[in-house]
């Protein structure tokens, strides 16, 4: 990877990195976390937090998983400075992270959830991100869509540095998007406000200024730094932005609704508690 993203080469032995992936794995399968991997390996760097993913991005790709696009995280200054760095972080999104406008998530399928309104890319070309314009960036977009990122950590508490959440694909959980594409052209990607409200009642305030200062900053910086790493965005491909707002915290029988003003709306459900088996929460 490169150094602007990775700090150089891993420092953390194969068999480390290994261990970690194994660890979130686990995690992520019984849906129980695990202490913060920053005070098990405090000399490790960011490079071997991006080893980590791409350990169980090779393992869940392997075991049949279909990988659809990537999110982006740590977009809005103010995290980036409590983080201490001066970057967004990347995850993958997978096809079974994808939940339908309006549809139920299951109890049992998240650790501790949080909500976060998006703006949704979806890709028709291959940025070619060395010699990119605004306008050719523009051109890489088919559509845009709102969406709904549901986030999750596999570490306790939510107890993360930026080596564990990018060790844990960017505390990536689960992903809805609307079902109305619009031309980017039509929409003022910094100043489109977004309201995210949580049983009826507003949550979550912001606008697309919140991500990076405009939303398409943070998809050139993730074209740059996918190709970079050999792994380009492609045709087909979804991008997460980042978050417009605040994140809010979710439990089993919330109702989530979110709008941005000139892409739409989107919904989501988190299904009651069962006596079979409670929700974390």
């Amino acid at each position: 990877m490169s150094d602007r993203v990775s700090e150089g080469h891993p420092r953390l032995a194969p068999s480390a990195i290994e261990r970690c992936a194994l660890m979130l794995r686990e995690a992520h399968d019984r849906m129980e976390p695990v202490p913060p991997l920053r005070t098990q390996y405090p000399a490790a760097r960011l490079s071997d937090a991006y080893a980590i993913q791409d350990c169980n991005t090779a393992h869940w790709l392997d075991a049949g998983r279909v990988a659809v696009g990537a999110k982006i995280g740590l977009t809005a200054k103010a995290v980036q400075k409590q983080l201490g760095i001066d970057q967004p972080d990347f995850g993958i999104l997978f096809a079974d992270m994808e939940v339908p406008d309006g549809g139920v998530v299951s109890p049992g399928r998240l650790i501790q959830p949080k909500v976060e309104g998006e703006i949704a890319f979806v890709l028709d070309a291959t940025p070619d991100a060395d010699r990119m314009t605004t306008a050719e960036l523009l051109d890489c977009v088919a559509y845009a869509l709102p969406a709904l990122e549901i986030v999750d950590s596999r570490i306790a508490r939510w107890d993360i540095g930026i080596f564990d959440t990018v060790a844990d694909n960017a505390s990536s959980g689960l992903f809805v998007l609307g079902t109305r594409p619009v031309p980017i052209e039509a929409i003022d990607l910094r100043l489109c406000g977004m309201v995210l409200e949580k049983n009826g009642e507003p949550a979550s305030f912001g606008a697309g200024a919140a991500c990076l200062d405009n939303p398409l900053h943070a998809l050139r910086w993730l074209a740059g730094t996918m190709a970079r790493i050999g792994r380009p965005l492609a045709a087909g491909d979804i991008v997460l932005s980042g978050a417009l707002g605040p994140m809010v915290p979710v439990q089993a029988g919330d109702r989530i609704a979110m709008r941005i003003n000139g892409i739409g709306d989107v919904q989501v459900r988190f299904a009651p508690e069962t006596s079979e088996g409670a929700a974390h929460g």
